[in-house]
């Protein structure tokens, strides 16, 4: 028995001659990979990490940004390699049913299209906090519903990317770059090269109650937030079959968007240090905007404000692209319905899976509003960066195979790794310690993860493996593999 509109894997028809079903459109360049990688993560500066102040303390939140930063490096270094050679929608999940197998590739697209919507979700949650900071701001009598914000931004953008990705990512580029100037602007405005003047570093200085006020746990601890400074670069690689020189592209623009992320790391951990007590600043929700506030100046207060609301608007329009891209490589690949793999004959993008995760966003944006439960934004923070964290997982162990099945020098790359397989290995590590570090603060909501992708797993093997393309599926123009 099959589904509806679909055959199993030994019956499936080819298309008849002359017929050509619309494609992806190749047109993005190294600008629109920078813009949606950073575009996506810029907003983990605005707002996210500073609750790994709450769990490490200043100097805690400080060793967790640059050892994440290392993570992140190594991710974009293997992340280019394989997306220059494997370029196709699907990122990660490409690389995972050329290297691995079909029921691997299943969980790897399913971590990342759950990363992408949740921080969506996390992003249109906090847009509606903006909303209401900004009406206050205009001494607005009104109180506007942050039900109908969170919903409406959402679909704003899910209807821009419907359009075209060209005009999403393009977008993108423009707020997103205002966004990290926002950030620039605000370290000369309180004269952040002369800590004595605006800034209050001493508290930091000879004084562990602040600076490591739970000791070296707590550091480990503050790495799961600390991932919030970078989480989401590795989405270039959904980007690559719509490049029109993928091997170009994404080296070019990853390695430029995780440059641009570790200088914005390191600004903001040193003005907000400077700026707001450390019991404040790990639980605030913007603390960006908030440190603009205790600036005291009216123009920096609009800049961080307008800053915070462009990189949330980036983010949340870069999830959806690439949320609907993993969802739409699977379908096209039959791990899902075929129906969610169909092609916009006019703007050439993958519509149908736009709008089916558009609900599915909007529910979770809003449940920390109608259950009144503000702590909730932290949980779906914490389910996306898990998600996250599986996929990083298995980049580590998928490059190492990908280098033994097709050495240096057998196939064509755009961007060669170095010193293999030292950054596989470093990244397999790290990630292990970010996973300790997430059980302490979240370990049912660790468990409950793993045991839904368990299930998720079991449902693939049991219900859909039967209508996998099997020979269909490797599309990357590769030589036959080492061994095979």
């Amino acid at each position: 028995m099959t589904a509806a509109g679909e055959s199993s894997a030994s019956t499936v028809s080819a298309p008849a001659p002359g017929h050509h079903a619309p494609a992806l459109r190749k047109v993005l360049s190294p600008m629109h990979i920078w813009a949606l990688g950073v575009g996506i993560v810029l907003v983990g500066e605005f707002m996210g990490w500073n609750f790994s102040v709450e769990k490490g303390g200043m100097y805690g939140a400080l060793v967790a940004a640059w050892f994440v930063g290392l993570l992140y490096t190594c991710i974009v270094m293997i992340n280019s390699e394989i997306t220059s050679a494997i370029p196709a929608a699907g990122g990660q999940y490409a690389q995972a049913k050329h290297t691995v197998g079909p029921l691997m590739a299943f969980n790897v697209g399913l971590y990342l299209t759950l990363a992408y919507t949740m921080l969506e979700a996390a992003n249109a949650n906090v847009l509606s906090y903006l909303l209401s900071q900004l009406s206050s701001l205009t001494g607005s009598s009104e109180e506007l519903s942050p039900y109908a914000f969170a919903t409406l931004a959402i679909m704003a953008l899910a209807w821009l990317n419907y359009r075209g990705v060209f005009a999403a990512l393009s977008l993108n580029f423009v707020i997103t770059g205002f966004a990290f100037i926002t950030i620039i602007v605000l370290f000369f405005g309180v004269s952040g090269w002369n800590a004595g003047i605006s800034l209050h570093l001493d508290g930091l200085i000879g004084s562990l109650d602040n600076g490591l006020p739970y000791g070296w746990i707590g550091v480990i601890a503050a790495f799961q937030f600390g991932m919030w400074f970078y989480l989401g670069i590795e989405g270039t690689a959904q980007a690559a079959e719509e490049c029109r020189s993928a091997s170009r592209s994404v080296p070019i623009g990853s390695m430029a968007g995780i440059m641009t992320l570790i200088i914005a790391a390191g600004l903001t951990w040193y003005v907000c240090a400077g700026l707001l007590p450390w019991h404040y600043l790990g639980v605030s929700i913007t603390p960006l905007f908030d440190a603009a506030r205790v600036s005291g100046s009216g123009v920096l207060v609009v800049l961080l404000l307008l800053g915070t609301l462009f990189a949330t608007i980036a983010s949340a329009n870069g999830c959806i692209n690439d949320a609907s891209r993993a969802w739409f490589s699977m379908s096209r690949d039959r791990y899902l319905p075929a129906w969610f793999s169909a092609v916009h004959p006019r703007y050439h993008t993958p519509f149908r899976s736009v709008v089916f995760l558009v609900p599915i966003a909007i529910a979770f944006a809003l449940l920390p509003v109608l259950l009144d439960q503000p702590t909730l934004l932290a949980t779906v923070i914490t389910f996306s960066i898990l998600s996250g964290l599986l996929t990083y997982s298995f980049m580590g162990p998928n490059f190492i195979r990908f280098r033994k099945l097709w050495p240096t020098g057998t196939i064509t790359r755009g961007y060669v790794l170095p010193l293999h397989p030292a950054p596989a290995i470093a990244l397999l590590l790290l990630s292990g310690i970010v996973f300790f570090a997430t059980f302490l603060g979240y370990g049912t909501a660790l468990l409950s993860l793993l045991a839904f992708y368990l299930l998720a797993s079991i449902w693939f093997v049991q219900r859909r493996y039967k209508y996998v393309k099997r020979g269909a599926q490797f599309t990357a123009d590769l030589p036959r593999p080492r061994g095979y």
